[in-house]
């Protein structure tokens, strides 16, 4: 079994999610796109993973390999139809890729918030398990304004209507972070574009804040990555 994930900045990875590919057996190959790295072929691999970053999906001009990696999405989810998961701007290239709008939101979504699951998002088998509202780490100053067509919207917050979305019966994307290690929020917080974001919404000197309350409710967010990677796998069919 093996998962491909492209990757747009070395510190967002899989995060907690590597403990749970490595107990599951689970070889995974990381295309590091922003240092150049070419993007295989899709053949072989059980599972797509796109991970979180600083640039934004329209910033083609200053990262061109953007485009390349839209063309692998849609090819991977619209032509293969094969499983996938985008955690932030994984969740809003998948939006880009299949046709759906992204854009700047009126002020940066930062912090450990409450995100509300719709009424599909609350029957839909990824979710099985979560409580809502459920909190998560939020750190994004884009987001999916206009959903591609056909995909189903399954959870929401106060100022960013599309939260989750699955499109077909395999691809999800989320905007929140569920991918969260004891680690996470400092090394984020030591990224320029992030830091400019945190201190715009939370005020200077927040970083230390969110960073001790991430580590308070660490476990509870481990507990529902676990559920969330289970509920992924068992819908996929995809255990050794």
């Amino acid at each position: 079994m093996r998962f491909l994930v492209f990757q747009h900045i070395a510190i967002e990875h899989p995060g907690i999610f590597r403990d749970f590919f490595a107990a599951d057996g689970i070889q995974w190959d990381a295309v590091e796109l922003d240092e150049g790295e070419a993007i295989p072929s899709l053949d072989g691999y059980d599972a797509l993973w796109v991970m979180g970053g600083p640039m934004d999906v329209w910033e083609e001009t200053e990262h061109p390999w953007l485009k390349a990696e839209k063309q692998a999405i849609r090819e991977w989810v619209k032509e293969r139809g094969k499983p996938y998961m985008g955690l932030c701007l994984g969740h809003q290239l998948l939006g880009s890729a299949l046709g759906g709008k992204v854009g700047k939101m009126e002020k940066p979504e930062v912090g450990i918030l409450d995100i509300d699951l719709t009424e599909a998002g609350r029957s839909d088998p990824l979710f099985a398990g979560i409580g809502t509202p459920f909190q998560a780490l939020q750190w994004h100053g884009a987001a999916v304004l206009e959903a591609p067509d056909g995909a189903v919207i399954l959870a929401s917050s106060p100022v960013c209507a599309n939260q989750a979305m699955r499109i077909g019966d395999l691809a999800y994307g989320l905007q929140c972070h569920t991918e969260l290690t004891a680690k996470t929020v400092g090394e984020w917080g030591e990224i320029p574009a992030y830091a400019c974001a945190l201190d715009e919404t939370l005020g200077t000197g927040a970083l230390a804040k969110l960073d001790a309350e991430a580590t308070n409710k660490m476990p509870i967010f481990a507990r529902d990555s676990r559920r969330l990677y289970d509920n992924f796998m068992g819908l996929l069919k995809l255990r050794s």
